[in-house]
């Protein structure tokens, strides 16, 4: 599959199948999040993988719905900031960086099969505590990682080109 046609089929799923993710399919996205670009190759992102039921029932105390605990798989993606890069005039990198490597494992989870959702409205605060994640290390995002149980629809609410590009000024 190429690139393009993964970001074209790409959707957020929210119902999964309870059948297991094959350990190989998960190496490889992960692979892809590590293999992602960085600011200034300083690579400050971690990945906790989760398969266990009792530890994707803490993280409900997390966020306000529970559909996503039903996935097979669920990828919380960290950062150090510490030793993220940071511009001169102090605009920080490592949101960015883990941003870049969780749409690498995302692509390469729909070229897999697999189905994924971003999650970002969680309370950072208690998915620490749920995970035991050190109090520097910040959560940016979280995905769900599985085989759909729900049919994919076209991407239809997408700006036109034309009203998102510039071309030589504003």
């Amino acid at each position: 599959m190429k690139v393009s046609e993964a970001i074209r089929l790409r959707r957020s799923i929210r119902r999964y199948k309870s059948k297991e993710v094959e350990k190989e399919k998960i190496m490889h996205v992960l692979e892809a999040g590590r293999l992602a670009p960085s600011a200034a190759n300083r690579q400050p992102r971690h990945f906790i993988v989760i398969t266990d039921s009792k530890v994707k029932e803490r993280l409900v105390e997390t966020y306000s719905k529970d559909w996503f605990i039903h996935a097979p798989v669920i990828i919380v993606a960290c950062a150090d900031p510490n030793e993220a890069w940071v511009r001169e005039d102090g605009e920080e990198y490592w949101k960015v960086d883990v941003a870049i490597a969780l749409q690498n494992m995302i692509l390469c989870a729909t070229e897999e099969g697999l189905e994924t959702c971003w999650i970002v409205n969680f309370d950072e605060q208690a998915e620490k505590g749920a995970l035991g994640i050190p109090p520097h290390i910040r959560v940016v995002a979280m995905t769900p990682l599985g085989y759909s149980d729900e049919v994919k629809g076209e991407v239809s609410n997408r700006k036109p080109l034309e009203e998102v590009i510039h071309l030589e000024h504003w």
